[in-house]
């Protein structure tokens, strides 16, 4: 059942975000932030399997006027994790003025591959169907997410629709009926913020750099390597993709660097926008505050050069 509550989780947060940041106005800030949005938790997006995968959306109180939307995916191999545990993700694109729409999916252990991409597309769908009930501006749509969730941001933002995926989920626009790829071919994006995400699914199957994470998702499912291939972002590098921020440790044992390396090269060969953010010696997340900071120092440039321009991120 949707819950609609005062987004009181940040007033609890504002001692750790305080010590983090070392901002002498952290405390205020986060108590505004805690005044100023509502959360709408647990609103289902799709049903399949007999199960209902939900969304959180964070937005700011009063009457909804567009603003640029956060798409947030969480990580987790696809076989574990929760929107839950990402919060505070979110506190520095509510400083720049996002709402955000946080999304759960299918785990392995409710259905193996491909219904993660399934369902994450289902909820692009599910933002543009609601765009004005929340004030989500659908021409500034980021989608992000670390891990496994970088991965699943790729493949939303970068699949088209004849690609198969988007066939589970209702149509965007309220007043249509039937498939949903009937009546909107494609839902694009503004940007994608990928965080250490896997880009050839098939290399984490067999191999060296097999891994047990990506081994869970798909089984013993006879075509693994086939369909691994079709929800690999690489598969779907083309001209007129949105701009892709790759942010990516070199020293990542989880997700090999590698894989950030081969869809930057991949999209700038192909013309697109591509930036990719090294931490050098960085693993698989866990960044110092130090890293931390410069990350998202470049995430900022990134957004006002490449997605948004001066006018929104000055």
């Amino acid at each position: 059942m949707r819950r609609t509550i005062v987004l009181f989780v940040f007033a609890f947060v504002v001692a750790p975000f305080s010590a983090l940041a070392q901002e002498t106005d952290a405390r205020t800030w986060a108590v505004d932030v805690a005044r100023g949005y509502r959360m709408d938790s647990d609103v289902t997006y799709t049903f399949s399997n007999g199960h209902e995968s939900k969304l959180d959306v964070i937005v700011p109180n009063g009457e909804p006027e567009p603003r640029p939307t956060l798409l947030y995916i969480h990580g987790g191999g696809w076989v574990g994790g929760n929107k839950e545990i990402m919060t505070l993700t979110f506190l520095p694109y509510l400083e720049m003025g996002f709402s955000v729409v946080n999304v759960e999916y299918r785990l392995a252990g409710v259905a193996l591959s491909p219904a993660a991409v399934e369902d994450t597309r289902c909820a692009l769908r599910w933002v543009y169907r609601n765009a004005e009930q929340y004030g989500l501006d659908t021409d500034r749509i980021v989608v992000s997410g670390h891990s496994a969730g970088g991965h699943l941001s790729l493949t939303t933002g970068m699949l088209p629709a004849d690609a198969g995926f988007d066939r589970r989920c209702p149509a965007a626009n309220p007043d249509a009926t039937g498939p949903a790829d009937a009546y909107e071919p494609e839902m694009p994006v503004a940007g994608i913020i990928n965080w250490f995400g896997i880009t050839d699914v098939g290399d984490l199957l067999h191999g060296p750099n097999a891994k047990t994470y990506a081994v869970m998702w798909f089984g013993s499912m006879a075509d693994r390597m086939d369909l691994a291939r079709r929800v690999s972002p690489l598969e779907y590098v083309r001209p007129g993709l949105p701009p892709v921020l790759t942010i990516h440790g070199n020293a990542d044992t989880v997700v090999p660097y590698d894989h950030g390396v081969q869809l930057h090269e991949a999209l700038q060969a192909a013309g697109g926008t591509s930036v990719l953010h090294t931490v050098e010696g960085g693993g698989h997340g866990g960044f110092s505050r130090d890293e931390t900071h410069a990350v998202f120092a470049t995430i900022r440039e990134f957004l006002h050069n490449h997605v948004f321009g001066a006018a929104d991120h000055d």
